[in-house]
């Protein structure tokens, strides 16, 4: 029974044994990188120089041949150091922070603002919030009596500021009518004292502004009301003559 029981317990001893050791392994390829796996826990070292390792709950890191680096927690948030010392961490929904090899920080915020903003828009329909309407139900005389009193007051108040509105359209274009008339009278006047001012033959330097330059025969005038002048160049520039009518 004694020997019995002792084979039964080497026999598990062995068991354990091959159990605990089958658990890690470890394997080197022909460039010179390797890798290792024991329980919760990884590395690997590259031909270069680099390496990476993972730890169950704890997280990953690697390490660069020249000398950056980056590291990610099972918590949350990563770390990245690069050759030159500078560093940028980040972490869901905190944003990230860059500190330079200088010591100057810039910060990026995980908040993003929308690019518009939908607000509320009214109905165009005019009358589309109706307000409420007493004993206006089918077959009820007064609620007839009063609908139709509204609508009349409606079509009345409509038809009262449709002839106010023709009536002041009418005093307008009158009134824009006798300022015509009344400019027209002016220009009529100027151009009257125009050609009695101006002597026949006479030179002059300049003449009224608003006047045409008909063109006659291939030569250019300026009609000032009924005076008709011909421009000519002499020795103090331009001047104008005053000249039967062509």
């Amino acid at each position: 029974m004694i020997k019995k029981l002792v084979g039964g317990f080497a026999s598990l001893v062995i068991v354990l044994f091959l159990c605990e050791t089958a658990s890690g392994y470890s394997h080197s390829n022909r460039y010179g990188g390797s890798t290792s796996h024991s329980y919760g826990q990884t590395s690997h070292t590259n031909a270069y120089g680099g390496s990476s390792s993972h730890a169950y709950g704890e997280g990953t890191t690697h390490n660069n041949v020249y000398g950056g680096s980056s590291a990610h927690s099972a918590y949350g948030g990563t770390t990245h150091t690069n050759a030159y010392g500078g560093t940028t961490t980040g972490a869901y929904g905190a944003g990230a922070v860059h500190t330079t090899p200088y010591g100057t920080t810039s910060y990026a915020s995980a908040y993003h603002p929308p690019t518009a903003y939908y607000g509320y828009h009214p109905p165009t329909t005019v009358g589309y919030y109706q307000g409420g309407c007493y004993n206006c139900g089918y077959g009820s005389s007064a609620g007839a009596a009063a609908v139709g009193a509204v609508a009349g007051m409606a079509v009345g108040a409509a038809v009262v500021s449709a002839s106010s509105s023709a009536a002041n359209a009418n005093a307008n274009a009158a009134a824009a009518n006798a300022n015509a008339a009344a400019a027209n009278a002016n220009a009529a006047a100027a151009n009257a004292n125009a050609s009695a001012a101006y002597a026949m033959g006479a030179v002059y330097s300049a003449i009224p502004t608003g006047c045409s330059s008909p063109n006659v025969q291939g030569t250019t005038y300026y009609l000032c009301g009924n005076t008709w002048f011909l421009p000519s160049y002499g020795a103090n520039g331009l001047y104008y003559r005053v000249v039967p009518a062509p």
